[in-house]
């Protein structure tokens, strides 16, 4: 396979989509700092600060797209869009794709800019698991009454629906991975986001007077991973140490179109040059993200030794391996500023984070060249699908 070029994917200069900044709420624990802030407070926090960061006039902003796992229904895109004091006219669009939602709300954005159905978008994700709604089937036996659950049914019990950690189990032992390449894999993360802090800081809009991850595990160690015990199944590999937290947070990005970002001063950008969607073993969902990735590679001819930059959502350190072995990558080439399994998991909020790395990363100085590589962000989500996107980081000043 060579690079892209000249593919029906290419749009011309000015029309490529580049996303151009992020911002993002600090993660809360479950049922921790944020814990009585419903989705779209933690939403309507960062809305603003996406807005004006962009110098954005009430004409520009074509809509807001956001990705939610667990909500209780509606349109919480409008809702928080209205409680941030945006524009009136700005409608909103509330997408559930679980895990991938906030990858798949940017993806959406970027093809929106390219098609021309409008000049500026704000996408992302939110997710409020301390606040999710409880819900509850209508018992048929007592008409009226509740028979609560507590998620909803992702694939048919012929595929197998496992929760989540039981899938990850089921993907350690399908692939192989043993306890101690996940603690491995998992230290490696702390590790990288202990050292990136300070550059993610830059991003993050405090709420509530919180202005850092409460998620963020601090002293983390080999030692100390060795000593958790399984955390689904008595004989298991898969703990709390290899396997992300819950969380509460919003992420958000700017997207464009290069002509405008250019005119704007924007310095550097992620230039999107399409995504993909994938379908996978529900009981492997894990690994659904590979599948898309793959999918993505072959339909821009894209070697993936020509990609620099990597991010998977590290839901559990036992999936991200698998993928990595799928794809054919050598798993230190993976999120260079740690994971979910050290700042946590907003599952609707998350693939929007692999955005705001990757962005982060291009726009450093030193370390890899950057400029115009490849870089690939992709999520696995429950029920067995998967969603990567392909960008290239342009410096423009």
């Amino acid at each position: 396979m060579v690079p892209l070029s000249g593919l029906p994917e290419d749009r011309s200069d000015g029309r490529r989509a580049v996303v151009v900044l992020c911002r993002r709420t600090p993660f809360g624990r479950l049922r921790g700092v944020f814990s009585s802030i419903e989705a779209h407070h933690l939403l309507a926090a960062v809305l603003p600060a996406a807005f004006h960061g962009a110098n954005l006039a009430e004409s520009d902003l074509a809509d807001v797209i956001i990705g939610n796992a667990t909500g209780g229904g509606g349109n919480v895109a409008r809702l928080a869009a209205l409680t941030a004091g945006l524009p009136v006219k700005v409608p909103g669009l509330t997408i559930d794709r679980q895990c991938a939602s906030g990858l798949d709300a940017i993806s959406l954005a970027c093809r929106l800019v390219e098609s021309e159905a409008g000049a500026w978008f704000i996408a992302g994700g939110v997710e409020s698991c301390s606040t999710a709604p409880l819900r509850a089937h209508r018992l048929t036996s007592l008409p009226g009454a509740p028979d609560f659950f507590s998620r909803a049914r992702f694939a048919p019990e012929t595929h197998g629906d496992p929760d989540a950690g039981e899938a990850a189990e089921n993907v350690a032992v399908a692939f192989g991975i043993e306890r101690g390449r996940q603690d491995r894999y998992a230290l490696r993360s702390y590790s990288r986001a202990a050292a990136a802090f300070e550059a993610m800081a830059a991003e993050v809009v405090p709420v509530a007077g919180c202005g850092r991850d409460e998620t963020a595990r601090h002293g983390m160690s080999s030692k100390l991973l060795s000593r958790f015990p399984p955390a689904f199944t008595d004989h298991g590999s898969v703990t709390a140490g290899n396997s992300c937290a819950d969380a509460d947070g919003a992420v958000v990005a700017v997207v464009t179109s290069l002509a405008r970002a250019r005119t704007a001063g924007f310095n550097t950008v992620l230039e999107f040059h399409g995504s993909a969607s994938a379908g996978g073993p529900p009981a492997l969902f894990g690994t659904a993200g590979a599948y898309a990735v793959l999918k993505l590679l072959e339909r821009l001819q894209l070697n993936r030794n020509a990609v620099s930059t990597w991010e998977f959502n590290e839901a559990f350190a036992a999936q991200v391996l698998a993928c990595t072995q799928l794809i054919g990558v050598a798993p230190e080439r993976f999120n260079l500023h740690g994971g979910a399994l050290a700042y946590g998991h907003p599952y609707g909020a998350s693939g929007a984070m692999l955005v705001a790395n990757l962005l982060r990363q291009s726009a450093m100085p030193g370390g890899q060249d950057y400029d115009g590589g490849w870089s690939v962000a992709a999520v696995s989500a429950a029920g067995g699908v998967g969603t990567a996107a392909a960008f290239r980081a342009v410096r423009l000043q």
